[in-house]
């Protein structure tokens, strides 16, 4: 079948009523879409010709139907699991060449992970999500629904990239190729990291977080429909902006405000070049 017919299908079954019980084949769709997934025939986003990136909205609705079709099941294998037997962990193989370190980690089903990723324990991808080739997932690191992360990605320990189902036009999270997100960072809310961008340890992101850049004097924020973007190759750096009037002021109270002190060159790139040892 082909991605044309499966989203015309998979729409037609998603848009019976709830009161109405779904078609007999909406199951099996759900099956297709998730090997699709799984294959990286398709993705719940994708990057236009213009650089932009936009949701897969079918996609997505055919995710959220696999919820709606799936029913409880109890899961066995290293960890028991009780979730809707439509979205069991992924069982790897070594024909999949991805590393999965013993130690707690899950793949969902429908979740792409490329040949030569790296999974250190534990840490978690959940369906819809893309790992492109040659990324570390590092141990605590959670990797949201239809996230995309591009190629030779490090997310480091307990770095949190969100996810989102809903609405299903909303972009998910895309980290692009040769970023490097530091430990305990939260990326979140569609945010966009562009390539090579450096993510010091800390730094938060969401859609109401404005973004500092020192180098080029300007201020990066979500506008409309449009999503927070960090430009290539910018180094975050956690920061603080001062509260400048009121209560607030008189406590010397500051409000978290992530800084770009400069945009990466070979220094920054000597500094992390360890990362191809750690592959």
């Amino acid at each position: 079948m082909t991605s044309r017919d499966l989203a015309t299908r998979i729409e037609q079954c998603a848009s019976t009523p709830p009161d109405k019980p779904t078609p007999v084949e909406a199951e099996a769709l759900v099956g297709e879409l998730l090997d699709a997934l799984e294959r990286g025939a398709v993705r719940a986003a994708e990057r236009a010709a213009d650089g932009n990136w936009r949701a897969v909205p079918w996609v997505k609705r055919g995710i959220l139907l696999g919820f709606r079709v799936g029913h409880l099941v109890e899961m066995q294998g290293m960890l028991s699991f009780v979730d809707k037997h439509t979205y069991p962990t992924r069982r790897m193989r070594v024909d999949d060449n991805v590393r999965v370190v013993p130690g707690g980690s899950s793949i969902r089903r429908g979740a792409y992970v490329a040949p030569g990723v790296v999974c250190m324990p534990p840490m978690y991808v959940n369906v819809g999500a893309y790992v492109d080739a040659g990324t570390m997932v590092d141990s605590h690191a959670l990797v949201g629904s239809c996230a995309q992360i591009g190629k030779r990605v490090h997310l480091s320990a307990a770095a949190q990239i969100g996810g989102v189902l809903e609405p299903v036009n909303a972009a998910p999270v895309v980290i692009e190729d040769d970023v490097l997100v530091g430990g305990n960072c939260g990326v979140y809310e569609g945010t966009i990291v562009r390539a090579r961008a450096v993510l010091a340890a800390g730094v938060v992101l969401t859609r109401g977080t404005p973004v500092f850049d020192l180098v080029r004097e300007t201020v990066y924020k979500a506008r409309g429909d449009a999503p927070l973007e960090i430009p290539e190759a910018a180094v975050v750096v956690p920061g603080a902006r001062a509260i400048r009037g009121g209560w607030g002021a008189e406590q010397q109270l500051a409000l978290q405000a992530p800084v770009i002190v400069k945009y990466r060159d070979e220094k920054t790139d000597l500094a992390t070049t360890l990362e191809s040892w750690l592959r």
